[in-house]
């Protein structure tokens, strides 16, 4: 997966605007932070922390237990997952810079005992075989391609009855050409299973006990309120972040809401263990 093609949706740029937001908070970004000032800020995911804590419940995530996150973006997941559960985890990610920054995060939070920070590509098999009880994902997963390549490389990272926990988008019809070009460009879309075709692809890298739950009208409505709520607080975030973030997380904002109200772009829950 190319680094500088994902640049292309730009939920992924203007990193600085995590400080401008703790600063508006009346936090210091370069002093200590704790992962509930951060929380409102590094969640690049839906419903935020609770996701991450309905993926603490899930798996079962205890001290001790070692996890990898794929795709893990400004490390908020990461963070919240070892600040409540006390687990390790492995938060691999692509983009560079992004990389940096969620590390100097996560030392702002003192969690460097508990998070190992890797930049890689997933389907180059930086994860270590054999190694972890669990792999969690979240909004990340449609940016790889080769999605039966990635659950083998994801199966061969867990131990024999190790988890998985990934929330993604899902195809629940055939895009329009706008809406392909709208998927492909502005959320760096790369691919999309159908549930049935999700299936079939964990089956195939030796996944069972497969629950996939359909969160379709639930992301399509928290994308609409999302961007509802950002053009209704304009003025605030102008005055925070300026123009030029502002106009580039409103664009992304309104393609995701758009190809959700289309109709044809869905999302779900998957959990499932290797056999």
């Amino acid at each position: 997966m190319a680094e500088a093609g994902i640049k292309s949706m730009k939920l992924y740029s203007h990193l600085e605007r995590v400080s401008n937001e703790l600063i508006a908070a009346g936090s210091d970004p370069d002093g200590p932070l704790t992962v509930d000032e951060l929380s409102p800020f590094d969640n690049l995911h839906y419903h935020g922390t609770e996701a991450v804590a309905h993926a603490i419940q899930a798996l079962n995530l205890t001290a001790g237990v070692h996890v990898a996150e794929v795709g893990s973006g400004l490390g908020g997941p990461a963070r919240f997952l070892a600040d409540r559960s006390g687990c390790h985890v492995t938060a691999l990610e692509l983009q560079a810079d992004m990389n940096e920054f969620a590390e100097g995060l996560t030392r702002s939070c003192g969690l460097n005992d508990l998070i190992k920070h890797q930049c890689g590509d997933v389907l180059d098999g930086p994860l270590e075989s054999n190694a972890y009880d669990g792999v969690v994902s979240w909004l990340a997963c449609y940016h790889i391609p080769d999605q039966e390549l990635l659950y083998a490389r994801i199966a061969h990272a867990l131990k024999p009855g190790g988890r998985i926990y990934i929330e993604d988008l899902t195809s629940r019809g055939t895009f329009t050409d706008d809406e392909a070009e709208i998927f492909a460009t502005k959320l760096y879309g790369q691919a999309t299973q159908s549930p049935a075709a999700y299936r079939a692809t964990l089956e195939q890298a030796g996944f069972t006990d497969i629950a996939i739950d359909d969160l379709s009208t639930s992301w399509a409505d928290f994308t609409r309120t999302r961007l509802n709520a950002y053009r209704a607080d304009k003025d605030r975030h102008l005055r925070v972040q300026g123009e030029e973030t502002v106009a580039a997380i409103d664009e992304f904002y309104a393609a995701v809401d758009e190809l959700f109200q289309g109709g044809n772009l869905g999302g779900a829950r998957i959990v499932a263990r290797k056999a």
